[in-house]
């Protein structure tokens, strides 16, 4: 995505009086922090600095630091040595109260709202009683209208959160912490969720708010935008600061350079014969698909995915993904309609669907991909403890799991220390290297990737899409789930999009642009992707 980069001058040219907006005051100064968990350093010696009007982008892999050094931030965590200033005035630590009424606010990447209650009763919970008397929920309501107008962020505030859609809750969590008086605000992984149009308004109301003299931390794995928002970049790399420079002087490369110390080799999807006939591999038709736990219930969903071809389903979380992903994969049987693997009918359970050659990357890693209290060694060989090689007559062979483990591993490039250790020690990328590993193995001629990339760094990513491409040269049928827009477009073949359960017709990746997509995703219509981005235009 490339949305243009914005420079401190920039920001300060759309206030409305610039001159009023020092960016010269400093707003937030971490000075030697420093934080161990046993042997374990998390933070070395941090220093860092946000100005006023600033937005900084936070950068690191999976435990580079990043979660603990917020954390000491709002006093979740004390530093074992080390300071913080707000202001100019040092921030007490270990007291999450004090960072608040200091004017530090958070948005997390998974939002924190109470679905059944109002957008006003969600901004004015936990600063003070809902109870409150008329006049104080009148007045509550007249600061919510002013703040909304003021930076763009339109939501009603008599609507009921559950009824929002995912870009209007980001608005309610952001204008939660300016209700609470935030002058410092850290957005985390804030697009992850976010069709394109709604991160093009989000980046929008953040260049105002900048603007007006709001500092802000931005945390994300997405360097397009990363070099779009922010006016300084740090990146973090096991526990230590390693790189801070200007957002106009860097590059996807020097960025990903500094977050893995290595070159990051970007892969590319090679172009396929579309007149070459193909065998379908995988056929799924007018499908339904129901379950108690998910909000969204599929509806007569149709596609093909041939052998050798990567099938891409783009959408907003929420819309369904996930039950189709549990269904293609046999965790939840069919109601109606018919999955067929290679033209032959599954009535398939979990077991099944292994046997038959289909392959499963669930989006959960840790919960539902791995156990995380059994060892890297059990964990590889979970799915298929059924199989000669790793069982006789009802008994483990341990020597041929620990054997295939330790090849797997290797192969995988999973890094730690021990194949006995708990699976859930390792970081998400190697936890996922495995997974991918272990599902991979054996050539399957079916792969259900569901979010395969969800908060890996950039070298990780490019490990994942390199080997989904290197199963997709071999044969295999892959379907893509991914809410990232840039994976999907580097390594879709056809990409279709679901949303409130239905899904739009797989057509080639060249015949969609970034905002048709987007625009699909949020429930227009694609049979006239064109006329779609005529109007959206204007």
């Amino acid at each position: 995505m490339n949305y243009g980069r914005t420079s401190s001058s920039d920001l300060q040219s759309k206030s409305s009086n610039p001159s009023e907006i020092n960016l010269a005051v400093t707003a937030l100064s971490l000075q030697h922090i420093s934080k161990r968990f046993g042997s374990l350093i998390a933070n070395d010696d941090i220093s860092l600095t946000l100005g006023r009007g600033e937005v900084l982008a936070l950068l690191g892999e999976n435990g580079a630091g990043k979660s603990t050094l917020m954390n000491i931030l709002f006093g979740h965590y004390v530093a074992d040595s080390g300071s913080i200033s707000v202001f100019g005035e040092t921030l007490v630590p270990g007291k999450p109260q004090l960072a608040l009424a200091r004017g530090i606010g958070m948005v997390h990447q998974h939002f924190t709202l109470a679905d059944n209650l109002s957008v006003l009763d969600n901004v004015m919970l936990g600063a003070q009683s809902l109870l409150s008397l008329r006049s104080q929920r009148t007045a509550a309501r007249e600061q919510l209208n002013d703040l909304s107008q003021r930076f763009g962020l339109t939501v009603s505030p008599d609507a009921v959160v559950r009824n929002l859609s995912v870009g209007e809750k980001q608005r309610v969590e952001i204008l939660k912490a300016l209700y609470r008086g935030a002058k410092i605000l850290i957005l985390d992984e804030p697009t992850s969720v976010l069709t394109p149009q709604e991160v093009e308004q989000l980046f929008g109301t953040l260049r105002h708010m900048v603007a007006e003299g709001l500092s802000v931390i931005f945390i994300s794995h997405k360097l397009d935008e990363v070099l779009a928002i922010s006016t300084q970049i740090a990146v973090l790399r096991q526990g230590r600061l390693v790189h801070e420079c200007a957002a106009r002087e860097a590059t996807k490369e020097s960025l990903a350079l500094a977050m893995v110390g290595r070159d990051v080799k970007r892969v590319q999807r090679a172009e396929t014969d579309h007149t070459a006939p193909k065998s379908v591999a995988l056929s799924v038709r007018s499908l339904a698909l129901a379950h108690e736990s998910s909000r969204v219930a599929l509806s007569n969903v149709t596609f093909d995915v041939a052998a050798g071809e990567i099938v891409a389903i783009a959408g907003v979380s929420g819309n369904g993904q996930r039950l189709l992903a549990d269904g293609l994969s046999g965790l939840h049987r069919v109601a109606t309609g018919q999955i067929l693997l290679n033209g032959r009918a599954q009535t398939m359970g979990a077991r099944a669907a292994i046997d038959a050659g289909v392959a499963r990357i669930p989006e959960d890693r840790q919960h539902v991909g791995a156990v995380g209290d059994l060892s890297v060694w059990e964990n590889a060989m979970l799915p298929r403890t059924h199989e000669a090689r790793f069982s006789k007559l009802s008994w483990l062979n341990r020597g041929g799991a620990r054997r295939y483990t330790d090849a797997l591993v290797k192969q995988f490039d999973v890094r730690l220390s021990s194949i006995e250790q708990p699976i859930r020690m390792l970081s998400g990328g190697n936890m996922q290297k495995l997974i991918l590993g272990r599902e991979l193995d054996g050539a399957p001629s079916v792969v259900i990737a569901a979010q395969p990339t969800w908060g890996l760094d950039v070298g990780a990513v490019s490990f994942v899409h390199e080997q989904l491409l290197n199963a997709r040269a071999r044969g295999a049928a892959i379907v893509l789930i991914s809410e990232d827009l840039d994976e999907v477009f580097a390594l879709a073949d056809r990409i279709a999009v679901m949303c409130n359960g239905r899904l739009t017709t797989a057509r080639d990746a060249t015949e969609w642009s970034l905002q048709s997509l987007g625009l699909a995703m949020a429930g227009h219509s694609d049979s006239q992707p064109s006329k779609l981005e005529a109007q959206h235009a204007t």
